[in-house]
């Protein structure tokens, strides 16, 4: 399982900073975590959890869904065949079931995108997108590197605007890399149904 430490050590090789010279750790790991922020808004965790009801409440909390970022679908109640998807609303961390009946205290399962984790630990992230990562990441890093010598005396002139081309050609490879993997343009087969 790939780690923060895993996906810094290949930033450092993609930067050409293996010795740490140009960026400290705490740098790069907050480079990593807007291009993962992006990167989870573009291609989302897809999860369920299935969370018990209050008997007379149509009224759901989502703050135990960690990293939410939509919610699908919302099936009530569950483990019917056909599945009994009902419509739904959603308002600061609160689902409201848009049910005929309110609810008996049985479970109901919501089918959600989250956000990715990326830890000393684990990560949540496929392998397929590791290098989508880096190279956001990457960019970021170099971005900074670009702004922040434009005031330094530099043996070459143009390092700043070498770092900041080099920086537009890698953000925009991770923004196409992101529409080309986004979940949102992929063919999905989807049903529509009557309401429960």
């Amino acid at each position: 399982m790939t780690t923060l430490s895993d996906i810094r050590t290949r930033l450092r090789q993609d930067l050409g900073d293996p010795d740490s010279l140009r960026w400290d750790n705490d740098a790069l790991d907050r480079h990593i975590a807007r291009a993962l922020s992006e990167l989870s808004l573009a291609i989302p965790r897809e999860l369920t959890a299935t969370l018990a009801t209050t008997p007379g409440s149509r009224e759901l909390s989502l703050t135990t869904l960690d990293g939410l970022v939509e919610i699908e679908a919302a099936e009530y109640p569950v483990d019917h065949f056909p599945p009994s998807y009902v419509r739904f609303a959603t308002w600061e961390g609160t689902l409201t079931l848009h049910t005929a009946i309110a609810p008996d205290g049985g479970d109901a399962r919501l089918y959600y995108t989250a956000a990715h984790t990326l830890d000393s630990s684990a990560s949540t992230l496929p392998p397929h997108l590791e290098d989508v990562l880096a190279t956001g990441a990457a960019a970021y890093a170099a971005l900074e590197l670009a702004s922040s010598s434009t005031e330094q005396l530099n043996l070459n002139g143009d390092t700043p605007a070498t770092y900041a081309g080099w920086a537009r050609a890698r953000l925009t490879a991770f923004h196409q890399l992101l529409h080309t993997h986004a979940r949102k343009n992929r063919v999905r087969t989807r049903n529509l149904y009557v309401p429960a």
